[in-house]
Order: structure tokens, then sequence, then C-alpha cells
């Protein structure tokens, strides 16, 4: 990356008049505030910049104060640490202090501020991450991160085991900016020390441990992430479930992703990777701390059971109105994309492949229908509320199913006379 490309000024995030205000209001009075991590990351590397986070040498309290007196909305989003955020015409910019690191214990670090930008960057996690740009917009690069972007290094600042020690989730950020950004293979010193000391990142809280594989697994190509995390078990002590199991499937998932223009789905991808059981997944939900809609997703998966490719539309119909059709959609692509892994120069494969597209895209469209009896209906047909009813109503809906939906709600209503629950 040649030195004239070390700028980002012609970035239209940078050239935004939200964040031109808030260089304007830090850069005031001796103060000085510059862009930090991501967005210059991302920036030099094309990749689209969502978030800016800004670091400056002004104490929070000062940071609060200049911006109460701007008229500017001020969340103290994290003062222990030296986080504000300020909200500028309703865009947010986290804003905190130059730091350095007074203790760490692997899960939490106490810090003092300061106003030395190479102590900042020396306790930053990566040196990709550590990257600044000047109101100028000139790129600050203390640590060498430039040169890792340019050969997709992720590598630690300094000596890899003390960062990892300072916070053992630094292990998993490692991985998961090596899915997101890295070339190659791992850089040796962090896959060293992300191996020694693995055993600690159970010491971590679950949601942290979850966020960061869900971020992972959110990458365009996990794949060479998930070997190398499997290689140095890293991947077996977070995820013991995926032991035995393994990542084989993720290649191919990968493939038939790109090859069809499937949305990437972390849950899809954790799926492949873990077995299909009811137990076994509701325990890793709840070690995991999972949300409940996470947790779900899996159960649905783990309930939908093996779909063969010969099943019969009207068969697949059924199984949609009975489970939904979310479980059923993922065992359709992981049956897919492990079909398209052996369909080639395979012709009875490619025909496999064929037909579970076929079901696929029917479950992927598919809308439930409406039981069109209730209890009302039979209400007004002479039957008590209870027990018999929703017997009746369970036996005129298995007709209905089995009708294939179509069969119309005067002739459903006209068996219930006959039904043994109606006779007297």
């Amino acid at each position: 990356m040649t030195t004239a490309a070390l700028s980002v000024t012609d970035q239209p995030w940078f050239q935004a008049l939200p964040l031109r205000r808030v260089f304007d209001l830090l850069n005031a009075d001796g103060g000085e505030v510059r862009v930090v991590g991501g967005a210059v990351r991302n920036a030099l590397m094309g990749v689209a910049v969502s978030d800016v986070d800004l670091a400056t040498t002004l104490t929070p309290d000062v940071v609060t104060a200049r911006a109460t007196a701007a008229g500017i909305k001020v969340v103290p989003t994290g003062l222990a640490h030296g986080t504000v955020t300020l909200v500028v015409d309703g865009t947010p910019f986290e804003v905190t202090t130059l730091r350095r690191d007074i203790s760490t214990d692997g899960r939490h670090a106490e810090v003092a501020f300061g106003t030395d930008w190479a102590a900042d960057a020396a306790r930053r996690d990566l040196t990709m991450n550590a990257l600044y740009a000047t109101a100028s917009g000139e790129v600050i690069d203390l640590v060498g991160g430039a040169a890792d972007i340019e050969r997709g290094m992720v590598r630690f600042i300094g000596p890899a085991a003390e960062r990892v020690a300072e916070d053992y989730l630094r292990i998993l950020r490692f991985f998961r900016f090596f899915a997101w950004y890295g070339a190659f293979r791992p850089d040796a010193d962090g896959l060293r020390a992300s191996a020694q000391a693995k055993s600690k990142l159970a010491t971590l809280s679950a949601e942290r441990v979850w966020g960061e594989l869900k971020k992972l697994l959110s990458a365009k190509d996990p794949g060479r992430a998930l070997l190398w995390m499997r290689t140095s078990g890293v991947l077996t002590e977070i995820l013991p479930e995926s032991e035995k199991w393994g990542i084989d499937a993720i290649p191919g998932l990968v493939a038939t992703e790109q090859a069809l223009g499937w949305p990437v789905d972390p849950l899809l991808r954790l799926a492949a990777m873990v077995p299909p059981d009811a137990e076994r997944l509701e325990a890793m939900a709840a070690r995991l701390r999972f949300s409940k809609a996470d947790g779900a997703a899996l159960q649905a998966f783990a309930g939908a059971g093996t779909i063969k490719d010969g099943t019969a539309e009207a068969a697949l119909d059924r199984m949609l109105y009975r489970q939904g059709p979310n479980g059923i959609v993922f065992r359709l692509k992981l049956a897919l994309a492990f079909a398209r892994q052996k369909a080639e120069g395979d012709g009875d494969a490619m025909a496999m492949v064929a037909r579970l597209g076929r079901l696929l895209d029917r479950a992927s469209i598919w809308q439930k229908p409406v039981f069109p009896i209730s209890g009302s209906d039979l209400i007004t047909a002479g039957i008590a509320p209870g027990p018999a009813m929703g017997g009746v109503l369970a036996d005129l809906e298995e007709a209905w199913i089995a009708s294939g939906f179509r069969e119309s709600r005067d002739s459903l209503l006209a068996r219930v006379t006959d039904m043994p629950q109606t006779r007297r």
C-alpha cells in the first residue's frame, strides 16, 4: 500500500457534515480527535463503512461539556472506559479518550486516560484495528497495520501471548478477523498464543463467546478460519458439539450460497457443524445464551427430520403445514449443498440436486393456508365446547390436510354429523 493511498479524504462518510462537526468541536482549544479502528481499516480495504468511532485527547467530562454547549446529545455509554456517544443530526459517534492499561485479568481492564497516541495504539488488539485518521484525512499508522492490511495478515500488536492474556476474547477476535480479512494462513505467533490459552475461553461470558462466533460465521467464507480453529483446538473448546460432527460441510455450503445467491445465515452454517439432536442443541443454546429466536431456529432444524429428495410435493406441503418452513428450509439447503458437492460428473447426484432444488423452491415461498373451520362453526352445528369439540376440529383438520388443503368449508361441515364424537 503506497504512502499516497494512506488517506481517507475522498470517502463519503469522512466528508459527511455530522463528522466534520465533531472534528471542529473537539479539535479546538488544544484538543485533538481522530477516527480510529474499523472505519479506517475498511476504507483502506475498499469495504463499506458503517460505524465511525473516534479517539480523543480530551477527557469524557470535557467532551460532554463541549457537546452539551453545542446542543449535541450526549449518551454516557461507557464512562469507566472513557467512552461517550455523541449523536449529531441522528448519527451516533462513539468518542473514547486515549487510554493505557493499568491492569488486566483476561476479561476486564483497568485503564488510565492520557494524551499519548502511541500508548493508545499499543493497547489495542490487532494492527489493522489501530489505524487513525486525522481531520485532514491523513492515516496515522503507528503499528504497521497498513502493511498487514495489504498482505492480508491479521496480527496482534506486540507479543501475541501478552495481548491474548489481557483479554481472552481476543482469541476469537483473531479468528473472526482472519475469516473476514485474512489471506493464506493465520499469523503463527497469534495461532500459537490462541492455542495455548484456549482453556481460558471458559472464563468469558457466554454472550461474548457466541457474539464473536456468530460474527465469524457471518463472514463471506469462514471455512479457513474454522479449519484453523479446529486445528488449534479452539473450536472444540467453545463448540464441543462440533467435535465429532465437524466442519466438512462448510466449503460445500459456502460454494452453494455463492452459486445460488443465498444470503449468508450464520445459524444455517452453525447447523451444518452440529448434530441435529434437539436435546443437545437445546443444551448448547442454553450454554451459549442464545436469543429465543436463535434457539427456536435450531430446534426447528432438529425437529424437521431428514427430507429425501424424492419427497412428493403434497407430502412436503403437509410437513410444512405441521412444522413450519424454517427448519425444513434449513434441512433442504444443507441437503442441496451436500448433493452439489458430489454432483460433478455424477448423473444421479445431479438429478438429486434438481429434485432438492425444486423442493427448496417450494418450501421457500410456501405460505400457510388457513383452516376454514373454527370453534364457532361447530357451536352453530350443535357441538358444545369441550374435549369432543377439540376432537372434531382435529379430525376435520386432518381430512382437510389430506385433501391437499382443498376441501371446502361446507364439505367439511357436512362431515360433522357422521363423526363418532357427535353421535349421542
